[in-house]
C-alpha cells in the first residue's frame, strides 16, 4: 500500500512516518510539507492513499486533495487535523475526500483507516458527520472564499488582485460582501466566523 504524507510540522510528520514504515504492507512514496507539493509528488509516485494535514502552506489540505481527485482519482485522500470543525468536514467531502480523523485519533486506528480508505471505504467519526449535517452551510462563492482565505492568510486587498488576476475594485466588493453574507462586524470578524464554521 503506497502512501503520501503531507504534514508541515517535521517532529509529526517523522513520527507517522516511523509508524506507517511498522506496517509490513505500507511504503511511505512521499513526504511532503506544503499542499502545493502535494499533486507534482502524487502524479510522480502515484500512491494509493494520501494521509493530508488541512493547515498546510502554499495550499490547504481540502485544495490539495480536490486537486488529487480532479488530476489522479486512484489516489484516495485521508484527511487528518486538530481541528474537527462541521464545516471542514462538508469541504472535506465536497474534495472527494475517502476520510476525515482528528490527530488526537490512536495510532492503531489510523493504521486502520489507511487500509479501509485504500479499500474503497469512507471513514469519518460518526459524531463530526452528524455536527457536519447540522451545521449551516458556507454562504460564500467560491471565489469569495477564496478572496477571504488569501486575506486570513495576510494578503492585502492589492496582492490578492495581482495573485487572483482581478481588479482592485473587484476584491474589495468580494470582501465587503463576505463581511455581509457572514454577519461579521468587520473583515477581522469575518475571518474569525469563517475559519471557526471551516468555510475557508
Amino acid at each position: 500500500m503506497r502512501v503520501l504524507l503531507a504534514e508541515d510540522m517535521q517532529l509529526l510528520r517523522g513520527s507517522l512516518v516511523s509508524l506507517l514504515r511498522q506496517e509490513a504492507d505500507f511504503e511511505v512514496v512521499a513526504e511532503v510539507a506544503r499542499g502545493d507539493a502535494i499533486l507534482p509528488a502524487a502524479l510522480r509516485t502515484e500512491p494509493d492513499v494520501a494521509l493530508i494535514d488541512i493547515g498546510l502552506p502554499g495550499m490547504d489540505g481540502l485544495s490539495a486533495a480536490a486537486q488529487l481527485h480532479q488530476h489522479l482519482p486512484t489516489c484516495r485522500s485521508l484527511i487528518v487535523t486538530s481541528l474537527g470543525r462541521p464545516g471542514n468536514i462538508r469541504r472535506a467531502l465536497e474534495a472527494h475526500a475517502a476520510g476525515f480523523l482528528l490527530k488526537d485519533t490512536p495510532p492503531a486506528q489510523l493504521v486502520l483507516a489507511i487500509r479501509k480508505v485504500a479499500a474503497g471505504e469512507r471513514v469519518i467519526d460518526s459524531e463530526l458527520a452528524v455536527s457536519a449535517l447540522e451545521s449551516a452551510p458556507s454562504p460564500f462563492t467560491p471565489r469569495e472564499a477564496e478572496v477571504l482565505r488569501r486575506a486570513a492568510e495576510g494578503a492585502s486587498p492589492q496582492e490578492i488582485a495581482d495573485q487572483l488576476h482581478l481588479e482592485l475594485s473587484t476584491v474589495r466588493n468580494y470582501l465587503s460582501t463576505v463581511v455581509t453574507k457572514s454577519g461579521g462586524r468587520n473583515r477581522v470578524d469575518t475571518i474569525r466566523i469563517a475559519l471557526h464554521e471551516g468555510w475557508i
